[in-house]
């Protein structure tokens, strides 16, 4: 069975949403890392916090839209 034939016509849309969340929780954790953040990159982790929050909720919108279905 192919799996491509299966896969949501918007998966590819969900798979490039999980990517750039990971992007985001990525660069969020080098900010933590940091012991002293300037005015600059507090402000750069506030805008991270909230387009990763709003990639979650797309996320989010995109799964529910589309339950998955299983092939037993």
């Amino acid at each position: 069975m192919d799996l491509e034939a299966n896969r949501l016509p918007d998966s590819e849309e969900v798979l490039q949403l999980e990517q750039q969340h990971r992007r985001y929780s990525e660069q969020l954790e080098q900010l933590t890392c940091q012991t002293y953040l300037s005015e600059d990159l507090q402000l750069e982790e506030v805008k991270l916090k909230k387009l990763k929050l709003y990639i979650k909720d797309q996320l989010t919108a995109r799964r529910s839209s589309h339950p998955r279905s299983y092939v037993a």
